[in-house]
Formats: C-alpha cells, sequence, structure tokens
C-alpha cells in the first residue's frame, strides 16, 4: 500500500466523522443527555423506556430473549448454548445434536447473546470454523440460521406508550463491504485498494487466504464481508426516502405484539421492496432498545450538524417515552446497581 493511499485514508478518517471513535463524535450530546437527566431528576431516566428489556436495552439485554417475543415465521431458526470456559469446551458430538435438533445446517451465524456493534460476530461455513469460533468466545452464544436474502436494513421504530404516535424515524441500508474484480489486480491488490478493509486487512488475508494471488474476472463482485456492521466495513446508506405509511403499518404490526417495547431498531433482511412493503418473507435478525443509533446518519454524504441534530431528536424521544412510563409507574433503575452492571460489561471477568 503505498504512502499516498495511506495519507489520503488518514484523511478521510479525520475528515468524515462517520469514522470517527465512539466517544468523540457523542461528546458534544453527553451534555443534551446530561440536562435531559437532570430534567428527569434521575441520571438512569431512559431504562424507564422498553420495560421489557433490561435497562431499557441501553446494554446487557439478552438479544435471543428478545426474538422469542417475535413470531416465529419473522426470525431466523436459533438456538442458545452455554458455552463455558476452554477447561470445559462444548464436545463436537454434543454440538452436531444440537444443530440437527433444531435442524440448523450451515453456513451459521455465531454471536454473544449480549452484545453490541457487530462485536464477535462470525459467519460459519463449518463444523471446524463453528469449534474455532467455540473456543475463542465463551458464555452464553446463539447460533443463527444464516439469512441471504440481498437487502439488509435498520429500521427505526417508536410508539408512545399511550399509542397515539407511531413514527418510523430512520430507515439505514447496509451496503456489504465488496471488491469489484477488474480482471487485472490480485485479490490482495483489491483488499489493499479498498478504505474500507483496511483496518481488518489482516483478517481478509486470513479469510482469503488461498486466493489472495487470484486474480476475480472483471465485471465480477466478491463479498468480503457478510455481516452488517459500519465497523467491519459495511456502508450505511441513508434510506429514509423509503418511509411511507405501509413501512410503518408493517412495522407498527410486527412492534404492538413484542410486549414492552416502545422504541428501537429493527435490523432486517428481505428479498426486495415490494415484499418489505407488503411485509413478506421479511427476516428480523435483531431488535435493539435504547442503545440503538438513528444508523441513516453514517451516511458519507450526511451533515454533521444534520447528525447532531436526528441523534437530538432521537434521545428527547427516549426522555418524554421513559417520562410517560415512569408516571405510570415504571422505575428508573437505581445508579449504584446500573453502574455496576455497566462496569461489569465493559471490563467482563474472564474465567481461564
Amino acid at each position: 500500500m503505498n504512502r499516498l493511499f495511506r495519507i489520503r485514508q488518514t484523511i478521510r478518517k479525520i475528515s468524515s466523522f462517520e469514522f470517527w471513535p465512539f466517544w468523540l463524535f457523542y461528546l458534544p450530546m453527553y451534555f443534551y443527555g446530561l440536562f435531559l437527566a437532570i430534567r428527569s431528576c434521575s441520571f438512569t431516566y431512559f431504562t424507564a423506556t422498553n420495560p421489557g428489556m433490561k435497562y431499557g436495552g441501553a446494554f446487557g439485554t439478552s438479544k435471543y430473549d428478545v426474538l422469542q417475543r417475535i413470531k416465529a415465521e419473522l426470525v431466523p431458526q436459533g438456538i442458545l448454548i452455554r458455552n463455558e470456559d476452554r477447561l470445559n469446551p462444548i464436545q463436537p458430538e454434543y454440538l452436531k445434536q444440537v444443530l440437527d435438533d433444531r435442524g440448523l445446517k450451515f453456513p451459521i451465524i455465531a454471536k454473544p447473546d449480549v452484545g453490541e456493534r457487530g462485536k464477535g460476530v462470525e459467519l460459519t461455513e463449518n463444523m471446524q470454523d463453528l469449534e474455532v469460533y467455540l473456543s475463542e468466545h465463551h458464555g452464553l452464544i446463539i447460533l443463527q440460521e444464516y439469512i441471504s436474502l440481498p437487502m439488509e436494513l435498520g429500521i427505526f421504530y417508536y410508539c408512545s406508550p399511550d399509542k397515539s404516535v407511531k413514527e418510523i424515524t430512520s430507515v439505514v441500508i447496509r451496503d456489504f463491504l465488496r471488491v469489484e474484480g477488474d480482471g487485472l489486480k490480485t485479490m490482495r491488490e483489491l483488499i489493499n485498494g479498498n478504505m474500507r478493509a483496511q483496518t481488518r486487512r489482516n483478517y481478509f488475508y486470513r479469510k482469503f487466504r488461498d486466493n489472495l494471488d487470484v486474480i476475480p474476472q472483471k465485471g465480477s463482485s466478491v463479498l468480503l464481508e457478510p455481516i452488517g456492521n459500519h465497523v467491519r466495513g459495511t456502508c450505511f446508506l441513508n434510506g429514509n426516502y423509503l418511509i411511507n405509511e405501509d413501512l410503518l403499518k408493517m412495522i407498527s404490526g410486527i412492534a404492538e405484539d413484542i410486549k414492552g417495547f416502545d422504541y428501537g431498531r429493527f435490523d432486517i433482511r428481505v428479498e426486495n421492496l415490494d415484499k418489505l412493503y407488503m411485509g413478506e418473507g421479511i427476516k428480523i435478525l435483531e431488535l435493539n432498545g435504547v442503545n440503538s443509533e438513528p444508523a441513516h446518519i453514517y451516511d458519507p454524504n450526511y451533515k454533521l450538524f444534520h447528525a447532531y441534530r436526528d441523534i437530538a431528536k432521537h434521545m428527547k424521544i427516549i426522555y418524554e417515552i421513559s417520562l410517560y412510563n415512569h408516571r405510570k409507574g415504571i422505575p428508573h433503575a437505581a445508579l449504584g446497581r446500573f453502574l455496576i452492571d455497566f462496569i461489569v460489561h465493559i471490563f467482563p471477568f474472564k474465567r481461564p
């Protein structure tokens, strides 16, 4: 990778807020969050937003438990397993039996039951891949059917607790990380020339180690990363133009059946827009709570001022929902317990 490319990459990361560290990007919004906390007389006011999620979905929420509350036909097949530490690994025979009992076939998505921002999520192609994954990740693990439908969207929805207001406030289109063959460059060169692939370049070298010197045909497209997270190279595109009454009706119909859910983002896959609006053949990969972001703001062409405006709008919605719920008897989490759990979440105890 030449020096000029590295300079361009550095300039882009500095000038494009989508690449800024999370803490830096959100720094101005912490002050608004403090204002809302003082106004609500609670530093944990947001925990009353989604009564059906631990801490409103701020952290520590079981992804598997949330999916179990959604109609079975709308979610991928999956199973939750407890993977003990390295001293007590799951035996391959038992693992195979578990997968057979649930009818799960490779490829399979493996991910922690509790986690954010795509950390620890991997696509396993075979039993060997899964065994390697389980040797590196412990605790409660979700094994989930891989959904290969072409469109992946993040649809942000909220409903006021009195049901008077229902709104979709954000749609993000996930453009997965790919390289396009030109008939001249090798896979290694294509990876090196893709700016979004650089933070995980060594990972891609390992993943495509048998094909690094292969020259993809001109016009061909090679998927580098099947997991739709920004930190893994996926480009987030503003899909708010997709919002209409049909989409609202479809999403609100699903949300109404989820007890204790007021606010959050549905991550879904679907065949095409027509089926999306009709609610046909969609699969909900995850449903996140107050830790969700209106991810359309990370579109490379989105303005920083507009991003902060949209985040502030969503923070105010959380405040208003939590205020209503609290007046109806939903408690705020105790600050001491919240902080302890948060520290444990950030710095988990790892057994040998």
